[in-house]
């Protein structure tokens, strides 16, 4: 939790825990070298009652010569849940004081108690193993609570043996606090009626769950990584990888797959996942699931987690001959050449066996040319078919995935295609065996493009 020397802040709200943890850590600092401040969010939830309890925090500092960094904010017109609108604010006073480097670490004040009611919380509402894991005793945020394993009991005998005092906030006792009535109701009533060692049993539940957590997540990480392909703000994996993996491992990659791509887990619940394993395990590769942050899709082989999104802008670029023309909605880069070709030379007939590229007859073309983006209903003949087809009969031969076709890159000459990306070029405009000047097109691809759209 600490290294010597570490500036550590101290979450003090002038309750029994907090100030039992302060008074701790006082007498530890010296051994570990530890330099201690004292931090107090006053948020105004309780009006007179918070400004006693910062004052109460302030005295109390002085008293023990602590630096203390005491703010002032107003909650009381927070729409919705209060307590958790004070959680949250607390939360980035506290990641604030880290990210400005004022502390290293921030010290919390929950017990073994809070633990408990957490992991009792959490599994009514339907929590997975990594809920149950509770309260993590130290995050990768700088957060560490050092009393996670002390029963409040034992930290209310440490106050009192000292003389100690501090100060109850009214609102403990309040029944419209779903955490008091699990304190004060279920929590008693489970330890009359059923287990008296139930805050025990419910913190070595969190401590079980936490360890196989810390097993899944390397192992996720390592699956993450071979598995799970990131892509213009996107995640995608292939549905017959996800199917054939165990229930157990596949629910959890679910679950990192749409973490990356939504930023987080809020909202997502077991049957958003069973819904995702149940969309790549199905014989039909098309599909789509949406919630509140996220869209996921499939596509043939393909299943893509992402932020809902607006519908991409068409575009239209010129396509200056000789040129280059990058193309960044549909990550490539196409070249346009013109080579001459006569009877002693052999580079057209190298070109025509390179992959990635197309050769036109120059002089079929009147000009001038531009690329644009594939439209529905666009069609053409490519060289080599037997007729006219729209493009979209060719994105389903080729299993092209969904997301990928809006931005697929169309070359125009007037309103006519002569080309499109992957098909070639049209039967009218393409090079016959006596074209004297060629249109020569490249295609050249982004690094990831093959990794995470081809399905060839």
């Amino acid at each position: 939790m600490f290294h010597a020397g570490h500036n550590a802040g101290v979450a003090v709200s002038g309750g029994a825990d907090s100030v039992c943890l302060l008074y701790a850590l006082v007498e530890l600092a010296p051994r570990w070298n530890l330099r201690l401040s004292v931090l107090h969010l006053d948020h105004g939830l309780r009006g007179e009652d918070s400004r006693r309890d910062a004052e109460f925090v302030r005295e109390l500092a002085v008293r023990l010569s602590l630096p203390a960094t005491i703010r002032t904010v107003d909650l009381t017109a927070s729409p919705g849940n209060l307590e958790q609108a004070g959680r949250h604010a607390r939360l980035r006073f506290f990641r604030e004081m880290i990210s400005t480097g004022a502390v290293e670490r921030v010290a919390l004040g929950h017990t073994r108690n809070d633990q408990a009611e957490t992991v009792l919380f959490r599994f009514l509402r339907g929590a997975g193993t990594a809920g149950l894991a509770g309260i993590r005793p130290v995050t990768e945020d700088g957060m560490v609570r050092p009393l996670l394993e002390t029963d409040r009991s034992e930290v209310e005998d440490f106050l009192r043996s000292r003389g100690i005092e501090w100060r109850e906030d009214s609102t403990n006792a309040s029944p419209e606090f779903a955490r008091n009535r699990l304190r004060h109701g279920l929590l008693p009533q489970l330890a009359r009626e059923w287990n008296p060692a139930i805050t025990e049993t419910l913190s070595r539940t969190a401590d079980w769950a936490l360890a196989e957590e810390a097993y899944w997540e390397a192992e996720i990480s390592r699956l993450a990584g071979q598995a799970l392909v990131e892509r213009d703000g996107a995640v995608l994996v292939r549905a017959a990888a996800l199917a054939a993996l165990p229930v157990a491992t596949g629910r959890r990659l679910v679950r990192r797959a749409i973490e990356r791509a939504k930023g987080d887990l809020r909202g997502i619940d077991f049957g958003h996942v069973a819904k995702v394993l149940s969309l790549a395990c199905a014989r039909k590769g098309d599909g789509r699931l949406q919630s509140t942050g996220l869209d996921i899709r499939r596509s043939f082989e393909w299943l893509r987690f992402s932020r809902p999104t607006t519908q991409p802008r068409d575009y239209q670029a010129p396509a200056p001959v000789p040129g280059v023309v990058r193309l960044p909605a549909a990550r490539i880069e196409i070249s346009l050449e013109l080579i001459e070709r006569t009877e002693s030379s052999s580079s057209a007939h190298s070109v025509y066996n390179e992959s990635d590229t197309s050769c036109l007859d120059w002089c079929s073309l009147s000009g001038p040319l531009e690329f644009r983006n594939w439209r529905p209903g666009d069609q053409y003949q490519p060289w080599g078919t037997a007729g006219v087809e729209k493009i979209k009969t060719f994105f389903q031969a080729a299993r092209i995935p969904i997301w990928e076709r809006r931005n697929w890159p169309i070359l125009l000459d007037g309103p006519s295609i002569v080309w499109a990306r992957r098909f070639g070029p049209a039967a009218a405009f393409a090079a016959r065996p006596d074209s004297r000047l060629l249109l020569v097109v490249r295609e050249h691809y982004e690094s990831e493009s093959s990794a995470a759209a081809s399905t060839e």
